[in-house]
């Protein structure tokens, strides 16, 4: 083979990826377990801070803003930790912080900006994420937003969410290996849904993680045939791993199927331009964002 041919059989066999760390199943055991359980209620944010906090925000806001957060998070590709966690210091930093509505916008570019440095290999940049605003900020107010929030979130940006938990859930459910990944994808996609929505807000992450499997399994019906995964078993079991009750365990699970049903039903309504236009001017936002029709079970 020829020089030529050799270049050409290399640049065919190139592939565009990231290269991802694989799963460390030395971190799926009890330990690990119990001490996220233990940590997670020290990074949980206010359940009453639209009322408490906020004067010009309101959930209806912090819903716009989250599905333009994950449609932004999804065109990139991002890790599906990405979005969640950045919801996380966006309600975690609104709880503490008042701000204008006009700068909602900036705070959640910030918050992808700091959850993509977290969790992506080549995390997202200040240039592209302003592009996603229209230009309607600028690089170096996202600079100055990401050192307020830094310093209002004390630093602290190892927090704890759902996503923690799903692979530690998946691992003591009596299901086939290869019927795991597509588990946890739907229960991935339960969890990115759950923070669009303001009612979640306020639940620990360990239970939308477990709520968000057991819609999961019911979901792909999996339980059908087995009496260990049916939903009264299922919610039972889970509810004692992450020692809650399981009444409590059941009713975020139901609401996580609601969400998903007022969700679908929303994606397959056409909105009319002037009511996208009055949202737009509600909030102030500079690309208004589809509804959640880009999630897909």
């Amino acid at each position: 083979m020829g020089d030529r041919d050799m270049e050409k059989h290399l640049l065919c066999c190139e592939v565009d990826v990231f290269r991802r760390a694989y799963l460390d199943s030395n971190l799926i055991n009890e330990r690990v377990l119990k001490t996220m359980l233990k940590a997670e209620e020290s990074y949980l944010p206010s359940a009453y801070y639209f009322r408490c906090v906020q004067k010009e925000i309101s959930p209806r806001m912090r819903k716009i803003l989250a599905t333009w957060m994950l449609e932004v998070c999804e065109e990139q590709k991002c890790e599906e930790e990405v979005f969640p966690l950045a919801m996380n210091y966006l309600d975690r930093f609104l709880s503490i912080e008042p701000i204008k509505k006009n700068r909602l916008q900036l705070v959640g570019a910030t918050c992808m900006f700091l959850a993509s440095k977290m969790k992506e290999t080549i995390p997202l940049t200040a240039e592209k994420l302003c592009i996603y605003t229209d230009n309607s900020i600028r690089p170096f107010q996202l600079l100055h937003m990401e050192l307020l929030i830094l310093n209002k979130l004390k630093w602290d940006l190892a927090s704890v969410t759902p996503h923690d938990f799903i692979e530690h859930f998946l691992s003591k459910l009596p299901v086939p290996q290869d019927t795991k990944p597509i588990i946890r994808k739907h229960a991935q996609t339960f969890v990115a849904l759950c923070a669009t929505d303001a009612k979640f807000v306020s639940n620990p992450p360990s239970m939308i993680a477990a709520g968000s499997v057991v819609a999961a399994v019911q979901g792909l019906h999996l339980g059908d045939g087995s009496s260990t995964l049916s939903s009264p078993k299922l919610t039972e079991f889970l509810s004692q791993v992450i020692k809650c009750d399981s009444d409590c365990l059941r009713a975020c699970q139901e609401q996580i199927e609601s969400l998903l049903e007022t969700s679908l039903r929303q994606a397959q309504q056409t909105s009319t331009s002037s009511e996208r236009k009055s949202v737009e001017d509600e909030i102030d936002l500079s690309c208004t964002p589809t509804d959640v029709r880009d999630v897909n079970i």
